[in-house]
């Protein structure tokens, strides 16, 4: 190894006693790789077969807790009994590789396609855009119970912990933000009853680890810091979040952004950048998980050298190059690519759904493709 990339892999212990083997952790990936009825398929076996080598986290794709919310095409799914023995196999996969396998838990709220679900799309509040009503105060209920469920299933299946998705919009942000959340009762007005929902889910998903006994289980909560619209979350309301987050019983928070040194839109100091603000503000009480846009060694280290995140998460780059923690670990970093190769279908080991999408080079959340007229997207 370069000896300059050696802090990348300095091992790192989170306040449950639970040792991070190092700082790289793969970021949760929409795969489209599950069967229809969420369970694992062969082309997902593939696609995790080879990508958590030499890596301290792998963070699943988000993964459904309740029927009415799955938000694309293979979605993995941890809806109840059946899906126990997949998602074994999911957690054992990772774990051969040496990483900690991280089960993402999500429900798509608003953002669910209909022709996926069974069950009417429910959110915060109704979205007639969207086609979702409101959740009745015993679906909110429900909800919180199947993120529960879900952390059940994930520690019962061998995984090392769950991650609870509140970020990109999905259900757990719709709760928290004023521009999808127009209720009056207990779940919705202001900042603090907005707030009720992420907190209960993240209080239920910590009762299921005592519940187990299981304080090696690792629990994450992600968030993304700001919205656009005029009602959207700002740095404001993300920074009351993180002041009540630090005081929950987890192990690490994890940003959801596009670019990892973006600066401030509202809400704080806009020269300041999103990252230095939300690690400033958890003032060590947990660690951050960082991510964004980083493709090559040099500007993985570079992020990590900010200090602004104790982790730094790979997505794009490691679905360009599925070993890339170990390419950089045995001095390889030379051959760490940055744009997908539409020509090598065979190389990457894409489910079929996410090889289209990739290959057309015209979605901006994925790689950039050769070729293509590729753009980053502000988020």
């Amino acid at each position: 190894m370069n000896s300059k990339y050696a802090p990348l892999f300095q091992p790192f212990t989170l306040n449950n006693g639970v040792t991070v083997k190092n700082r790289l952790a793969v970021a949760p990936m929409t795969h489209f790789g599950s069967h229809a009825d969420g369970l694992i398929s062969d082309q997902e076996r593939t696609f995790l077969g080879n990508r958590a080598g030499d890596m301290g986290l792998f963070i699943s794709a988000a993964t459904l807790v309740q029927d009415g919310g799955k938000a694309f095409r293979g979605q993995p799914e941890a809806t109840g009994e059946h899906c126990l023995d997949s998602l074994k196999e999911t957690a054992q996969i990772i774990q051969k590789q040496g990483a900690k396998a991280i089960l993402q838990i999500h429900h798509g709220g608003s953002k669910a396609m209909a022709e996926l679900n069974r069950r009417d799309k429910i959110s915060a509040s109704a979205s007639e855009e969207e086609g979702a009503r409101e959740a009745s105060a015993a679906e909110v209920e429900e909800l919180i119970a199947s993120f529960a469920q879900a952390a059940d299933l994930a520690i019962r299946a061998g995984f090392d912990g769950v991650e609870i998705h509140g970020a990109n919009g999905y259900l757990i942000q719709q709760f928290y933000s004023a521009q999808s959340n127009r209720r009056s009762d207990q779940w919705g007005g202001s900042l603090a009853n907005r707030m009720r929902f992420p907190l209960a889910v993240v209080d239920a998903v910590a009762a299921v680890r005592n519940k187990h006994q299981r304080n090696d289980f690792i629990i994450g909560y992600r968030f993304s810091p700001e919205e656009a619209g005029e009602d959207g979350l700002t740095m404001t309301e993300t920074g009351a979040l993180i002041d009540a987050l630090v005081q929950k019983p987890l192990q690490y928070l994890h940003v959801s952004l596009w670019e990892f040194d973006k600066k401030i839109r509202r809400g704080g100091d806009t020269e300041q950048t999103r990252m230095q603000f939300i690690h400033d503000r958890i003032n060590g009480k947990l660690p951050l998980i960082g991510v964004g846009n980083l493709f090559t060694a040099d500007q993985i280290l570079a992020a990590y050298e900010t200090g602004w995140a104790e982790f730094i998460a790979l997505g794009k780059t490691v679905m360009i190059n599925p070993h890339i923690a170990t390419q950089i670990r045995e001095g390889r970093e030379a051959e760490i690519e940055t744009q997908l190769d539409p020509t090598r279908a065979d190389h990457y080991g894409f489910p079929d759904i996410l090889w289209e999408f990739s290959a057309s080079g015209t979605q901006s959340w994925l790689p950039p493709v050769k070729g293509a007229d590729w753009k980053p997207v502000d988020a």
